[in-house]
């Protein structure tokens, strides 16, 4: 596999570069994991992409660079020192660098006699593609999908230059993960609320969240959905519980800040028993925070927002893979349930580009709520039942009157102020809990089912700690080392976590947050301390080669 670092400054044409990079590779075959590290500003700054490829599934990142392609000096500066012994540097003949592994070539003043100095990423791609073997069979085809008609001639023409600029320093690796997809995070999420029969989006847009919405309006008239860009937060959980109380499938999606805004309607859709989905796709805070980078900080707020008691469920996606399923699966439990569904999310998924297998998508879309008439029933929307699940009905799909209180009310839905039927419809709501807790699925156990060390993460830790008990379990040492990974996170699922507690010698958890929020989610339900943590927040998603040294050196 290869690593290959695209810096430079906000403005230059990186995100062109690397976008035309990860198709012609998925092209070539191989499996791609990209990752995307941007400063909050239009121009200027240091922002670099790191593009990982090879002939096997890649669950996550790694700083370990085989190359960097240099837009400027300040990318060779930052990242030399990551090179791995036999890397290079591509860069302009311009720039002041006298690095041995650099390969200094004339881009800029090509880029200018082709016509467009803006080719120069064009360009660069294909003296990355000669270096490692490839050929320039879909060059058409992936810079017609890339850029603007009128320029495709002159792209074509880059490419060419850069591809006759060098010559070939690697082998091509045979892969076939040609008729895979290639797909970002919240592209995921998007195609999975697609298949879970999503009919209506609300969002105000809020980075790292905004591109959920722009890929639903995208495929809004093919899939027959209503995407509505609200005026702001709460307007848009208001249309999405109102979109749900009518019948229709509806979803929201913000960050943590957006989410602060919606609280108060999630205790709506609580009380109310309207179904809902919410995606926070985290970033750091508090408030603007860091607003372009990743954190796993608003855990233990999603899990008790908005006033008062209620039922609600949180899942925390895995990878780009889990992001489609959870996705589809939420909509299903919001409507068994009639609750709230919260999907975590965070920028380092949101973003990053993945090889996916396609998706199975035998079993969706899911079937739309329809009930039919009860002919001589008297119709209580809330009614008493055993498993705290009322009969649901939709306005216009029947003659009787669909009640949706904010106040505490009686099963008709009238107002009330009884203790005594306060009481009652607390304890029925909450008993949903109790019958949600059968359809949890347990955390993925990674590794030996006998390990002394457990690691335990939650959400898009998963690829991290996934390859670092790889590379763990390839040490000479006696361990064994395993981990579990959460992905439904409330109610917490404990099966599997008490089974292994009893017999591990160390639990780590290992998290994006500064306070080891799962870690004291465990502790609250179960009572299991985890032995220590590795803990980062500083905005950057820890990777495997991080989370080896911390474990190798026992835990921080």
């Amino acid at each position: 596999m290869y690593n290959i670092l695209v810096g430079g400054a906000a403005g230059q044409g990186i995100d062109t570069t690397v976008s035309t990079l990860e198709k012609f590779l998925k092209k070539s075959g191989y499996y791609v994991f990209s990752t995307r590290d941007v400063m909050s500003r239009v121009r200027g700054g240091h922002n670099f992409s790191i593009i990982r490829f090879g002939s096997e599934a890649l669950p996550s990142h790694s700083y370990l660079l085989d190359g960097i392609i240099a837009f400027n000096l300040e990318t060779i500066t930052e990242h030399k020192d990551k090179l791995k012994d036999n890397g290079f540097i591509l860069c302009d003949s311009n720039l002041p660098t006298d690095d041995p592994k650099a390969i200094k070539l004339n881009m800029e003043e090509t880029a200018r006699n082709i016509g467009n100095p803006r080719v120069f990423g064009i360009i660069a791609t294909g003296v990355l593609l000669k270096l490692f073997g490839e050929n320039l069979d879909y060059a058409e085809e992936v810079i017609k999908g890339s850029v603007k008609s009128q320029y495709f001639d002159i792209n074509i023409r880059a490419i060419q230059e850069g591809y006759n600029m060098v010559d070939a320093r690697y082998d091509h690796i045979d892969s076939d993960f040609k008729d895979w997809l290639l797909i970002s995070g919240n592209q995921s999420i998007a195609l999975g609320a697609i298949a879970g029969g999503l009919k209506f989006y609300a969002a105000y847009p809020m980075s790292p969240s905004t591109s959920i919405m722009e890929y639903l309006a995208t495929k809004s008239m093919t899939a027959d959905i209503v995407v509505e860009q609200a005026e702001d937060e709460i307007a848009a959980i208001n249309m999405a519980i109102g979109g749900y109380y009518a019948g229709a499938r509806s979803m929201t999606g913000t960050s943590g800040g957006g989410f602060s805004l919606m609280v108060e309607a999630l205790g709506l859709s609580g009380i109310a028993e309207i179904p809902l989905v919410v995606v926070n796709v985290q970033r750091p805070g508090p408030a603007t925070g860091l607003p372009t980078r990743t954190e796993q900080s608003d855990l233990k707020f999603v899990v008790s927002a908005s006033h008062g008691e209620f039922p609600r469920m949180v899942m925390a996606v895995r990878d780009h893979r889990d992001a489609f399923y959870q996705t589809a699966r939420a909509f299903e439990l919001a409507e068994k349930y009639q609750i709230p569904v919260i999907i975590l999310s965070d920028q380092y998924l949101a973003d990053s580009i993945a090889t996916v297998e396609p998706f199975d998508i035998s079993k969706y879309p899911l079937p739309l709520h329809k009930v039919s008439e009860d002919a001589g029933e008297e119709y209580l929307r809330y009614k008493f039942t055993e498993d705290g699940i009322s009969p649901r009905r939709i306005p216009g799909e029947t003659k009787a009157l669909v009640s949706a209180d904010s106040d505490e009310h009686t099963e008709r839905g009238w107002i009330t102020e009884s203790s005594e039927v306060r009481i009652k419809m607390m304890d029925k709501r909450l008993l949903k809990l109790k019958k949600l807790k059968e359809d949890l699925i347990e955390p993925e156990v990674i590794g030996p089912e006998d390990s002394d060390t457990f690691l335990i993460g939650w959400g898009s830790t998963y690829g991290p700690i996934k390859e670092a008990i790889k590379i763990l379990n390839s040490d000479k040492d006696n361990n064994k080392y395993g981990a579990l990974v959460f992905g439904d996170v409330y109610p917490l699922p404990t099966k599997t976590l008490l089974g292994k507690s009893k017999t591990a010698k160390k639990l780590i958890n290992v998290e994006q947050n500064a306070t080891g929020q799962l870690a004291g989610l465990i502790r609250e339900y179960t009572g299991i301390e985890c032995t220590s943590s590795i803990l980062k927040y500083d905005g950057r998603q820890i990777s495997a080669e991080e989370i080896v040294e911390v474990v190798r050196k026992g835990g921080q």
